[in-house]
């Protein structure tokens, strides 16, 4: 089955076909680092970084470019609030976001522009324009005349009568039309400024993508992405930029992830219920966040609540349980796991795979990692058989443990890599208080087990005593 992606450009499902197979370029749109990134960017960046884990999955070498706007007005009114070089300002919230986006397990891209890094790209790009008459000089500032760009509103579908509507429009004399855009505007005093041919000043903001996106993937790219508040005006622009300077189609799909709602009210400052990433953190643990934002197809918005949070962690304990409670078991019935596949899990793979064909269907490949889980659950009663039975029950256990094991980590449910000297000690002082537990048994000694067994719960740790041994695992 061919993957299909939802192209918000035709608005339809369509079969991923790459420009040039099996390389696949994707752009996503990246952080303004003026502040720590919110729970709704979270969204974004934790779906495309699972998009680009599946298409390696499914084979394709993938170039993933995400930029860093590090020249903006939020930026320099930031600057200037703290009495700060800008420089300051991004250098400290750049480091912040990849502290943020590496503890929700979101990779690095191949490359993160920046957009002052490629100002010489973006005085040539808005040159290529003027030379098409599709931009035009005025007071040293340069602006893109919308109305000479006749597919423009193509991705919104919005009229030109409706282009100014949820649009940062600024209001300036110099303008031709209202709805035109600024591709580089002209110094003000005490903000940053770079030289160009139309004097000092600085890019605009949807400049600075088209021009990093072509310079890094090309003049046609497969993927563009990001929110779907990113649609309009932000990539309508983009589009109008950079088809209008090249002639070729920009993006051959478009995808956008739908708004993250608080408590079912639109997040905002204003209203006081803005959330940032690293605090959500503080709360929860990253794999329960990344199973929230994983947990509603990215096309609908999605509800962030107390009780979905809970929700998830449940969720994620219940696959780590299921992880350990396998671990644990096969080491005792057998001293060893193997990665080998079954029918079972062929088909369990199938379904993960079918449903992440279909438009990265997450909740439903989700469902079928839980089935996975409950027969783990299962498979645990026929292990304590004998016979040919138990060995059958040994294979199909570590099959399902391999399966779980495997999507558990590539959606970021897993618990966190690397565990600290402390951590390491765990695992040999439980063997050595199960072994007392199971010597004061022998001895008849129960007050001693039943005291070993209640201190062990009371610090969220419970025992299963099993035909084979007895092991353990954390409560929650």
């Amino acid at each position: 089955m061919a993957i299909q992606i939802y192209n918000t450009m035709s608005r339809r499902k369509e079969n991923f076909e790459p420009l040039n197979p099996p390389n696949v370029t994707i752009y996503n749109c990246g952080p303004t680092v003026y502040d720590r990134f919110h729970i709704g960017n979270a969204r974004n960046f934790i779906f495309m970084d699972m998009v680009r884990r599946w298409l390696e999955y499914r084979g394709f070498t993938v170039r993933f470019v995400q930029n860093l706007t590090d020249i903006d007005d939020k930026i320099i009114n930031r600057a200037r609030a703290e009495e700060l070089d800008f420089r300051a300002i991004t250098g400290r919230y750049t480091a912040a976001y990849f502290e943020d986006a590496g503890r929700l397990g979101v990779r690095p891209a191949d490359v993160h522009p920046k957009a002052t890094e490629h100002i010489g790209d973006i005085v040539k790009l808005i040159q290529r324009l003027i030379d098409r008459g599709l931009a035009y000089e005025a007071g040293g500032s340069v602006y893109f005349s919308v109305k000479s760009f006749k597919p423009y509103g193509k991705l919104s579908g919005r009229k030109t009568e409706d282009l100014l509507e949820g649009a940062r429009v600024e209001v300036s004399a110099e303008k031709r039309d209202a709805a035109d855009f600024a591709l580089w505007k002209a110094a003000k005093p005490g903000e940053p400024k770079w030289d160009s041919p139309w004097g000092p000043g600085r890019p605009g903001w949807h400049i600075e993508c088209s021009a990093m996106a072509m310079v890094e993937l090309g003049e046609t790219i497969d993927i563009h992405a990001g929110g779907i508040d990113l649609s309009f005006p932000h990539h309508e622009n983009e589009i109008a930029q950079s088809e209008g300077a090249t002639g070729k189609p920009f993006a051959r799909y478009w995808m956008h992830n739908g708004f993250l709602n608080i408590d079912s009210e639109k997040m905002s400052k204003s209203l006081g219920n803005f959330l940032r990433a690293d605090q959500i953190l503080e709360r929860w643990p990253a794999a329960a966040v990344r199973h929230f934002l994983l947990s509603g197809h990215y096309r609908s918005p999605l509800d962030l609540s107390e009780n979905a949070m809970e929700d998830s962690a449940s969720a994620v304990k219940r696959i780590q349980d299921g992880i350990e409670t396998a671990e644990k078991l096969l080491e005792l019935v057998s001293g060893k796991t193997t990665d080998g596949e079954t029918d079972e899990t062929r088909e369990l793979r199938e379904r993960v795979e079918t449903a992440m064909d279909d438009d990265f269907n997450t909740p439903r490949a989700l469902a079928v990692l839980f089935d996975a889980v409950g027969l783990i659950h299962e498979t645990r009663k026929q292990v304590e058989g004998d016979g040919e039975e138990r060995l059958a029950a040994i294979g199909r256990l570590s099959a399902l443990l391999a399966f779980v094991r495997e999507f558990a980590e590539f959606f970021g449910l897993t618990a966190s890599i690397g565990a600290s000297t402390a951590d390491k000690l765990v695992e040999p002082l439980m063997q050595l208080l199960i072994e007392t537990r199971a010597l004061a048994r022998k001895r008849k000694a129960f007050d001693v087990a039943d005291m070993i067994r209640d201190r062990l719960a009371d610090i969220g740790i419970s025992l299963e005593d099993h035909p084979q041994g007895t092991i353990w695992k954390r409560k929650e």
